[in-house]
């Protein structure tokens, strides 16, 4: 291998048009998926106050946010809901009717080819703001899994194209892929929330998702922050079961969970990037403490060169217009 003076590594960064022609990780919108919020209702359009940005929208506003991302090339979608309704069992969740089944109707009539991806979790729709029955003043993970697949399946009913269950109960893949099967769904992929861990980068998200427990937390059953093998073993779990994509969440302070995972399996491999971390960004950027376009597209990139194949991100407009503007 040659040595300085011979060698000099700054050759290939003197220009942008050397350096993009030996840069090794590229980010594009193709990798994208924006997160969006649906509520009950008419006629609404809500900002939600930590997501600069982010909106709450009411089906009936869904068709010109919906070419908008179509325009902007932005490959899919996914869905959240909020209900006026909610109880114990959240069983708002898989009504035929319910605020997601009439958005993703929305959604397909107004954009066809657009992929809508749909949460398959209950916080949004429980009392309790957790993620499954409470049994005894705890989630019952056994009791919560016919409720989760009655959920996915109503949405692929409605026409979602892919079910993401983000729960993290035990079995919730296998009786997710078994009840799709059954009703004649083979080809509906499931995006599992696979490591999914117990975060502080979520709160923004509880605001706009109105998902925040009413008592204790998801500790018990979300991803302990220290643990690293343990995320392989949910993922080859999840594997197992029936996963199409595995995912890890969040992305920027997991960065070696996900290489770790992009080591291990041979899977499509997606990363949420999440409220908390988009809104720290939008924070900073409206105080003026850092420049907004070349952070974001710094954290995205990131995420993509630690294996990432797919990013859930809120930033995936402004990345669609700015690249439009190159």
């Amino acid at each position: 291998m040659a040595t300085f003076p011979q060698l000099r590594l700054r050759r290939m960064r003197r220009t942008e048009s050397l350096r993009a022609l030996v840069r090794e990780t590229r980010l594009d919108v193709s990798d994208l998926i924006y997160p969006m919020f649906v509520v009950e209702g008419k006629g609404i359009k809500e900002e939600i106050g930590s997501m600069p940005g982010v909106f709450r929208f009411s089906p009936d506003r869904l068709p010109a946010e919906i070419k908008e991302i179509a325009g902007l090339k932005i490959p899919a979608v996914l869905l959240f809901g909020i209900p006026k309704e909610k109880d114990d069992t959240g069983s708002s969740a898989f009504q035929k009717n319910g605020v997601v089944q009439q958005a993703i109707k929305v959604m397909k009539k107004t954009a066809p080819s657009l992929i809508v991806i749909t949460d398959v979790c209950l916080c949004e729709y429980t009392s309790h703001g957790h993620c499954g029955i409470i049994t005894n003043g705890e989630v019952d993970n056994d009791k919560t899994l016919p409720l989760l697949a009655r959920m996915a399946l109503s949405h692929v009913e409605a026409g979602a194209d892919i079910a993401a269950p983000s729960d993290m109960m035990d079995g919730r893949v296998k009786v997710i892929r078994e009840a799709l099967d059954g009703k004649g769904f083979q080809h509906i992929p499931i995006l599992s929330y696979a490591a999914k861990y117990a975060s502080a980068f979520y709160g923004p998200f509880r605001e706009a998702a109105e998902s925040t427990p009413q008592f204790g937390d998801r500790r018990g059953y979300q991803m302990d922050p220290p643990n690293v093998r343990e995320a392989i073993r949910e993922a080859g779990q999840d594997i197992e079961e029936g996963a199409d994509i595995i995912m890890v969440k969040p992305a920027l302070s997991y960065l070696d969970v996900i290489r770790q995972v992009r080591n291990t399996y041979d899977y499509p491999l997606a990363a949420y990037n999440v409220s908390g971390e988009y809104a720290m960004v939008k924070a900073a950027a409206q105080q003026g403490w850092l420049d907004e376009k070349r952070v974001v597209l710094e954290i995205l990139t990131a995420i993509k060169r630690a294996g990432a194949d797919i990013i859930l991100t809120y930033h995936a407009k402004d990345v669609a217009r700015w690249s439009k503007e190159e």
